[in-house]
């Protein structure tokens, strides 16, 4: 077996791994910052708020009507009673009746605005409810299958870190340090095949003599132009 095999062996194993690895994160962050779960819990709260306010004014603008028909209602008394006597006190009831009659009519036509206004915060806040069961019923099926994903991986990840042990075993320690050190500072591709006599990581042509030294058992042999180890069937 030559010296390059085992560490190709190993590259594949890692790269396994790495995408592992890399899903398990994914999942993470999907089970633990939902964007769109976020941005209904958040919609939701404004919906409330809106909700709260609308119906605080529409309590405020009920009482002033309210108010304002027992004020007319109270001076219609005292103009009928006959306890008023005097014709200028009556006529001055008379205008003070009809100037209420007339703010009463602004009192309610603003409390038919703040009903429609409240409404519309009713509706907004249900909707946002629906939304955000909806979502949380969709999330809930998503969830439940990412977790199970997850301990998927999980094992699958087990196994691949005893699968590297085993592949690392005859490998001598110089040459996975050598393999290391590529990995870190080529992006995860320490080892390139050799493909129609061409490095198949950077496309550099490789010699004949070069591949047979690929090819070796106890030396590794290198790309001229990536520097990346060269495996050669």
């Amino acid at each position: 077996m030559s010296a390059s095999l085992g560490l190709h062996r190993l590259q594949q194993v890692d790269r396994q791994i790495d995408q592992t690895r890399l899903q398990l994160d994914n999942i993470r962050q999907t089970l633990e910052n939902d964007a769109e779960l976020r941005e209904s819990l958040k919609h939701l709260e404004t919906a409330q708020a809106n909700h709260h306010h609308a119906q605080h004014a529409l309590k405020n603008s009920e009482a002033e009507v309210q108010a304002q028909k027992i004020k007319i209602e109270q001076a219609e008394s005292n103009l009928y009673g006959g306890k008023v006597q005097s014709p200028k006190e009556l006529q001055d009831l008379q205008k003070d009746i009809a100037s209420q009659k007339k703010h009463i009519i602004v009192l309610e036509e603003r409390e038919l605005e703040t009903m429609i206004k409240a409404e519309s915060a009713e509706n907004d806040l249900q909707s946002a409810k629906t939304q955000l069961e909806l979502i949380q019923a969709r999330l809930g099926s998503e969830h439940q299958k990412l977790i199970a994903d997850q301990s998927a991986l999980a094992i699958k990840l087990e196994q691949l870190s005893e699968e590297r042990e085993a592949t690392l075993a005859p490998i001598e320690n110089a040459m996975i340090q050598t393999y290391e050190t590529l990995r870190q500072h080529k992006k995860g591709v320490a080892v390139a095949e050799v493909s129609d006599n061409s490095c198949a990581s950077c496309g550099a042509t490789i010699t004949n003599s070069l591949q047979q030294n690929a090819r070796s058992q106890k030396q590794l042999a290198h790309c001229p132009s990536c520097g990346r180890i060269l495996y050669a069937n």
